[in-house]
C-alpha cells in the first residue's frame, strides 16, 4: 500500500524556508557583530588614549544594539513561521472536515436524482434524513470557525439575561440528536432543577454542543455519552461524560488551547482544535469555570461551572482568575 508522504514533504519545505533566513541572519550578521564586537573589547582593555577607549565603547554599544535587533528580527521570523503553519493547518483540517458530510450529501442527493429510489419511499426517507443530518454537521463546524474568528478578534456579541439553562441545553441536545444516527449512541440526559443564570443562550448551547460533539468524536463504537445539569454551591454545573479514548494526563493543561490537538486524538478523528478553545472563551466570558477530569483509555469529564444570578441583577459576575 502506498504511503502519502505530501505532509511530510510540505513539512520539510517549511522548515527549509525558516531555515534558509536564519542561517543567513546567523552567517551574514552575527558574524561580522561578534568579530567587531570582540574588536571593541580588546581596545577598550589595551588603549592608551581616550580616543582609543571611546571607540571601543561606542563598537561595542554599537554592536549590543545589532544583537538585539538579531535576536528581535529572529522572534519575528519563529513567529511568522509558527503562525503560517497554524493558518495552513486550520485551513487543511476545515476542509477536510468539511468534505466529509460535502461528500455524504452529494452521494445521496445524486441518488434520489436517479429515481431509483422512487419505488422505496423508506430508502428516500433514509436518504433525506441522511442529508438533513449531513447539513447540520456542516452547519455546526460553521458555526465554530465563525465563533472562533469573532473570539479571536474580540468582536462576539452576548445577549445576556438572567435564564434557568434547562431550555438551552435541551436545545443543544436536540440539535445533537440530529446530528448523529439514533443507533450509534446511547446519550443519557439528567437535568436537574438550578437557578437562573445570566447567560447568553447561543454561546452557551454552542459550547455545550462542542462538547457533545467531542465526545461522540471520540468515544468507541459503543458510545456512551451523558449530560448532567445540577446546582452545586450557588454554582449551575453542567458536565458531559463520555467511555471514549481520554486525555493523556501531560496534555490536560494544553487542550483548551486554540489549533493543539494531542496525538490520540488526531489519529481518532479529524479536527481543527476549537472547540474547546470556543468553550473556554465562552466561560471566561460569563465569568464560570472549565475543567476538565479525564484518563487515558477510560473517557472524560468535563465540567461547565457558572454562576447563578443574583437576586434582581441582570450583571455577568467578574471572570475568576483560574479560569
Amino acid at each position: 500500500m502506498a504511503v502519502d508522504r505530501s505532509p511530510k514533504l510540505k513539512r520539510m519545505r517549511r522548515n527549509l524556508g525558516l531555515a534558509g533566513p536564519i542561517v543567513t541572519l546567523s552567517v551574514g550578521v552575527l558574524l561580522p557583530v561578534l568579530l567587531s564586537t570582540a574588536a571593541g573589547i580588546v581596545a577598550i582593555f589595551i588603549g592608551r588614549s581616550s580616543d582609543t577607549l571611546i571607540f571601543g565603547i561606542l563598537v561595542v554599544s554599537f554592536m549590543a544594539a545589532a544583537i538585539g535587533g538579531a535576536v528581535i528580527v529572529y522572534v519575528l521570523l519563529g513567529r511568522r513561521a509558527r503562525l503560517a503553519r497554524l493558518q495552513s493547518d486550520l485551513l487543511a483540517n476545515v476542509t477536510h472536515e468539511l468534505r466529509t458530510p460535502l461528500a455524504a450529501i452529494r452521494i445521496y442527493v445524486e441518488t434520489l436524482q436517479s429515481g431509483v429510489l422512487q419505488s422505496d419511499p423508506p430508502r428516500a426517507a433514509e436518504a433525506l434524513h441522511t442529508i438533513a443530518r449531513e447539513t447540520e454537521w456542516l452547519e455546526a463546524m460553521i458555526d465554530r470557525v465563525l465563533a472562533w474568528r469573532a473570539a479571536a478578534k474580540d468582536r462576539d456579541l452576548l445577549e445576556l439575561r438572567a435564564a434557568p439553562l434547562q431550555p438551552t441545553l435541551a436545545e443543544a441536545v436536540e440539535r445533537f440528536r440530529r446530528m448523529v444516527p439514533d443507533d450509534e449512541i446511547d446519550l443519557s440526559v439528567d437535568l436537574q432543577p438550578a437557578g437562573p443564570v445570566v447567560h447568553d443562550a447561543h454561546s452557551i448551547g454552542q459550547a455545550v454542543l462542542n462538547l457533545l460533539i467531542n465526545a461522540y468524536k471520540y468515544t468507541s463504537p459503543l458510545r456512551r455519552i451523558s449530560l448532567e445539569l445540577r446546582e452545586e454551591s450557588r454554582m449551575a454545573v453542567i458536565s458531559v461524560t463520555d467511555n471514549g479514548i481520554g486525555i493523556p494526563e501531560a496534555e490536560l493543561t494544553r487542550i483548551f488551547e486554540p489549533f493543539h490537538r494531542s496525538a490520540a486524538a488526531a489519529s481518532q478523528a479529524a479536527g481543527a482544535g476549537l472547540g474547546l478553545a470556543i468553550v473556554r472563551h465562552v466561560m471566561k466570558a460569563h465569568g464560570g469555570k472549565s475543567q476538565v477530569e479525564s484518563e487515558e483509555g477510560r473517557g472524560s469529564r468535563f465540567c461547565l461551572r457558572l454562576p447563578l444570578a443574583e437576586p434582581d441583577s441582570g450583571e455577568t459576575p467578574e471572570p475568576p482568575d483560574d479560569v
